[in-house]
């Protein structure tokens, strides 16, 4: 006889289960106020969409986690989405249409075809943050500040911030004047910090030697120290280099001023979501996990198919990840209280009024053999003369 698998879920897909989920919740409600209380307003787009809509901007990068359907009712290729992130730049380019700087804020699930990492799950609650029309550094402190605050909010203390900018690669890429392959293959090759393996493509590319020589330092520049340095092994690189490093530095000096609690590491090879960031890419790690618990950076031109390329940056990470890490589990809960089964008007005006203050009260059903230790109740309903009052269980 066939074994019943009818529980089992896809692989990566994961169910939350009392009384985790209500502890979840009250996370997720307390980041989105903390967002509220910096500005940030609530958005919430669709879980699918047609499919050149979510492939768009920073869309294009998340082609292959993208699960695809058609539409029975048009015949058009609809995306589950596996990124809220190009959805809200297309409500601030098209939808909000605003001159102002704009702030979001978003919570929903995503769905990816396949997981990041050994355990990742390929459907994250993301919750996240992006501020629109703005293109200063100031924009870019504001975002890391709320992702830092996010991440102590959900318990995580052990923090460091890994920064690094997209636009050393890229200006080092132009001024050699690399066609799309080499690119890439000089991008993949610093992905794994193959110095072996960039030598011998800069080798084969027949550059000059100095520029070979600073592709190849990318690799390798990475560290606390790394800013100065930089400047050293990349001294012959063009103005969009400089500014790239100087961005970098000024972000670094707010940052020592505003959060110098917090460790920093930079690293020039790391390139995440390459084809899409425009400046500074960052993203927060916690030494329990081994990996990155959340990410951001800057992205200008998310919103020009939309209508609009405004200045952007952002973060988002996953909520999941962060109730594990920061276990909400252990904060301290008011214990449940059991209520017989008894049609007392009193007992009804009691209950009553117990929820109206907040309080969780499980009433007994007619018949029930479980007590209120066997229904996770803590306290109980018991009658005293004329009145109703709350004793331990």
């Amino acid at each position: 006889m066939m074994e019943n698998e009818h529980w089992l879920l896809p692989e990566g897909v994961d169910e939350i289960l009392p009384p985790e989920a209500q502890a979840m919740e009250r996370l997720r409600r307390e980041l989105l106020d903390l967002y509220h209380c910096w500005g940030y307003e609530l958005v919430s787009p669709p879980f699918i969409e047609y499919l050149e809509s979510l492939l768009t901007g920073t869309g294009s990068d998340l082609e292959l986690q993208t699960f695809k359907l058609t539409d029975q009712i048009t015949g058009r290729t609809l995306g589950i989405r596996a990124d809220i992130t190009p959805q809200a730049a297309r409500i601030d380019a098209h939808q909000l249409r605003r001159d102002c700087p704009t702030r979001l804020c978003y919570l929903g699930t995503v769905l990816n075809s396949r997981g990041e990492g050994l355990v990742a799950s390929r459907s994250p609650l993301q919750i996240g943050a992006e501020l629109y029309g703005h293109s200063g550094v100031e924009s870019e402190l504001e975002i890391l500040g709320l992702m830092l605050q996010s991440l102590q909010r959900a318990g995580i203390e052990e923090i460091y911030l890994d920064l690094g900018h997209v636009g050393i690669f890229r200006g080092l890429v132009r001024q050699a004047g690399l066609g799309p392959q080499r690119e890439k293959a000089l991008f993949d090759a610093l992905q794994r910090k193959s110095v072996p393996e960039l030598r011998t493509l800069v080798a084969g590319f027949d550059l000059p030697q100095r520029q070979g020589e600073m592709l190849v330092a990318l690799a390798e520049l990475s560290g606390e120290n790394t800013l100065i340095h930089a400047r050293e092994r990349l001294s012959d690189a063009g103005d969009e280099v400089y500014q790239a490093l100087d961005d970098l530095d000024r972000l670094a000096g707010l940052l020592t001023e505003h959060r110098s609690e917090i460790p920093v590491h930079y690293d020039l090879g790391e390139l995440r979501g390459y084809h899409y960031h425009t400046g500074v890419v960052f993203a927060a790690f916690a030494p329990a996990l081994g990996q990155e618990v959340a990410r951001g950076g800057r992205y200008d031109d998310i919103g020009r198919l939309f209508g609009r390329a405004r200045p952007a940056c952002g973060f988002s990470a996953d909520l999941k990840t962060l109730f594990r890490l920061g276990r909400q589990m252990d904060r301290e809960q008011e214990p449940a209280i059991f209520a017989p089964s008894d049609d007392d008007p009193g007992l009804r005006r009691k209950i009553a009024a117990l929820r109206s203050e907040g309080k969780q009260v499980v009433c007994a059903l007619p018949g029930q053999a479980a007590g209120a230790g066997e229904m996770g109740c803590g306290e109980r309903l018991r009658q005293q003369g004329g009145d109703w009052i709350v004793t331990t269980v």
